[in-house]
């Protein structure tokens, strides 16, 4: 295995964390680890949003970071006189990349594995191998034999599940293959543009946010950005890789290694004009590669943000990802690093009187 260094190491530790809606303490303590030495301040909100603040003008407006801390997964609901499983998807899945994948289920005894099954398709019609199984036909087998064994191992409805997969670097070592991008590397760039003010003046306060439930309605951005107050924020998430087989431009534009996206539009929001003009225009400036994109369909906790308060001017900002919403997901360092630079060199520069012009652009 590559030996990792300090990034790689915070990497694996917060994609490796369990963490679905509604129970994140996992994820948000690593991130809290983390991100506590270049934070004057770290709390939570009433849902359990992770909010670190770092000071560089007192008097200057706030600048909010926030990618979410959940990861898509899956709820115990009911168990069956056998011992298998059946569960509640929480978050978006595609059917197809569920079966048969190894999960752990989160319970007070300690973690359990199971195998999502679903009925051989060895004795199913040939019209009926043609379609592919609905979510309700699936289980979760942890090799029991009946639900009083479940019970013992201490599984019960409500447990969160989640889908299991180690952080590995590929032999390009660029890319980076983990289960829960979507959206750990949106708190690995907070975390990482707090760690790279360190030391540096910037007119503003600075907030690195782990936001909870975004995955089920972007509900920890609302509560935190109505703690915060923001002037400006930037949701950082992943976005959509259109450079797999099959693919059009038409269908999707973001290429792996071609930088962060700038998002215009996506079914939450409408990106801000001022603001996206104001980082693009200092990207050109320093030669910081980036790449647009627009998404029908989803969002992004920018999408809570920026409806909160009296409106804050915000823009999502993503990485582009393969196969997001499954067990395993890949993406290329470089962006990752590109989009920390251009948040940390737009924060050195977001005084007042910018804001002020940005806000009314």
């Amino acid at each position: 295995m590559t030996k990792l260094d300090g990034t790689l190491q915070m990497l694996k530790d917060l994609t490796d964390a369990k963490g679905i809606p509604g129970n994140e303490r996992e994820p948000r303590e690593v991130m809290k680890q983390y991100i506590t030495p270049f934070a004057d301040e770290v709390t939570t909100d009433g849902l359990g949003s992770l909010i670190a603040k770092k000071v560089g003008n007192a008097d200057g407006p706030k600048i909010m970071v926030a990618g979410h801390l959940d990861e898509v997964g899956f709820m115990v609901t009911q168990i069956d006189d056998k011992g298998f499983i059946r569960f509640q998807t929480v978050g978006g899945w595609w059917s197809q990349v569920m079966l048969a994948q190894r999960v752990t289920i989160v319970t007070r005894k300690g973690d359990v594995t199971g195998v999502i099954g679903s009925k051989p398709p060895h004795i199913l019609s040939p019209e009926a191998r043609k379609k592919p199984v609905e979510i309700k036909d699936m289980f979760i087998d942890i090799g029991a034999s009946s639900r009083e064994e479940v019970v013992e191992w201490g599984v019960k409805p409500g447990d969160m599940v989640v889908p299991y997969f180690e952080f590995t670097v590929m032999n390009n070592e660029k890319m980076l293959l983990a289960k829960a991008w979507d959206n750990r590397i949106g708190c690995a760039i907070a975390i990482d543009v707090l760690r790279q003010l360190k030391g540096e003046n910037h007119p503003n306060v600075v907030y690195g946010v782990g936001t909870v439930q975004e995955e089920v309605g972007l509900r920890g951005a609302r509560t935190s950005a109505q703690t915060i107050e923001p002037d400006i924020a930037f949701g950082v998430d992943v976005g959509i890789a259109g450079d797999t087989p099959g693919v059009s431009d038409k269908e999707a534009q973001g290429k792996m290694g071609d930088g962060p996206q700038i998002i215009l539009y996506d079914a939450s929001m409408v990106s801000h004009k001022g603001l996206r003009d104001f980082v693009t225009d200092l990207a050109d400036e320093l030669n910081i590669p980036y790449q647009y994109d627009a998404i029908a369909g989803g969002g992004t906790d920018s999408g809570a943000i920026h409806l909160t308060h009296k409106g804050v001017p915000a823009l999502s900002i993503t990485i582009a990802t393969r196969y997001i919403h499954s067990h395993a997901a890949m993406l290329h360092r470089d962006d990752y690093e590109n989009a920390v630079k251009l948040i940390v060199e737009v924060i050195k520069r977001l005084d007042r009187e910018t804001v002020n012009q940005i806000t009314f652009d």
